[in-house]
């Protein structure tokens, strides 16, 4: 038999909590003349037979058909409106859920007119906040008959959401604004962001409070994520790959001769990206063309697997697969390989 519950309330700040039914599992029994207690952040909704029958605020409450005018229709005249009947309680919490976090798990490519490729893969990160704005929509949009619902139910959802308009904004404001520009607009992106996603908060009974961008900056591997997205040719990310292995081999953190070597292989490969990016602007040759073979006159004496792997016209990924099965000779300096240009004649030669 379920118990007749004289008092009805939740004495919980609901730090993170936004929904906490009462009781968890099952229904209350509850009569006329019952009291319910609602915190001064709280607001608490009737529900009976999954219909909602009214929303009360802060305050003490006694239930009558006067506050719950719904129940009139309900509730029979066998024990002198006394009659107890089953519903539950759902508490809501009517504070700001704040400071919540969100991020690019995947960068988001962008226009970037008149600059480098033309293109660029952008990374950010902010806060957030939310408050429910309509707690009976919110129940029966989200909740349903769960027994609590908490913030961490429906992070996932609202960084969705707003992912999905931070790519709108940046995808109108690169029209007329390159990737420099945008870093000095993030007031302005991030409240044309909260006016964007204020309907899809609002459809779920929520209310955006505030969207703030932290940081906002290009990918730091742009050339290999715009390769994996089918953005780049080979020549250019080649190139682009060779940037990245001046740049790795001052980083070498063996230090003494293997940073020796890396600088010095390093400068190498600037000579050959400088006469590779001034190729960008001319037209391609036709692919009726053929294409020429690596000569041997204009080969470093020693070079990385990606200068390697633009002589071969593969990707550096062959290149290390071919120096790890052993076919092609290459000596290890510190945690980066070295290619001479007499073992890779050799391996061409097979």
């Amino acid at each position: 038999m379920a118990r007749i519950f004289d008092v009805v309330e939740y004495p919980s700040e609901m730090v993170d909590e936004i929904v906490h039914r009462f009781p968890e599992t099952g229904v209350a029994d509850l009569r006329l003349g019952s009291q319910v207690i609602v915190r001064e952040s709280q607001a608490a909704v009737f529900f009976r037979d999954g219909r909602a029958l009214d929303v009360l605020g802060p305050g003490r409450h006694t239930i009558s058909t006067a506050n719950v005018p719904l129940l009139t229709g309900l509730l029979g005249k066998l024990f002198g409106d006394r009659t107890p009947f089953t519903a539950e309680v759902y508490y809501v919490s009517m504070r700001e859920f704040a400071d919540r976090k969100w991020g690019t798990p995947q960068p988001i490519i962008v226009r970037n007119t008149g600059m480098g490729l033309g293109v660029a893969l952008l990374q950010g990160f902010g806060t957030y906040s939310f408050q429910v704005n309509d707690p009976q929509q919110f129940i029966t949009q989200i909740v349903g008959q769960l027994g609590g619902f908490r913030t961490s139910d429906i992070e996932n959802r609202l960084r969705t959401m707003l992912l999905s308009r931070l790519q709108d904004v940046l995808g109108e404001t690169t029209a007329t604004n390159n990737v420099l520009d945008l870093i000095g607009l993030t007031d302005e992106l991030g409240a044309a962001v909260r006016a964007k996603s204020q309907d899809d908060f609002l459809a779920i009974g929520l209310l955006l409070k505030s969207f703030y961008i932290g940081n906002l900056k290009p990918s730091d591997k742009s050339a290999k994520e715009l390769r994996e997205m089918g953005m780049l040719d080979m020549q250019t990310y080649t190139q682009l790959q060779a940037a990245d292995a001046m740049r790795d081999a001052a980083q070498n953190p063996s230090g003494g001769a293997g940073l020796t070597a890396g600088i010095g292989a390093g400068m190498g490969v600037g000579n050959v990206l400088a006469g590779s990016l001034s190729n960008l602007s001319q037209p391609q040759q036709s692919q009726t063309q053929p294409t020429p073979a690596p000569s041997a006159s204009i080969m470093p004496d020693v070079m990385t697997p990606s200068e390697a792997a633009g002589f071969l016209k593969v990707s550096e990924e062959d290149v290390i697969a071919a120096i790890t099965a052993g076919e092609l000779k290459a000596r290890k300096i510190g945690s980066a390989f070295r290619l001479t240009k007499e073992a890779l004649q050799e391996y061409l030669n097979g």
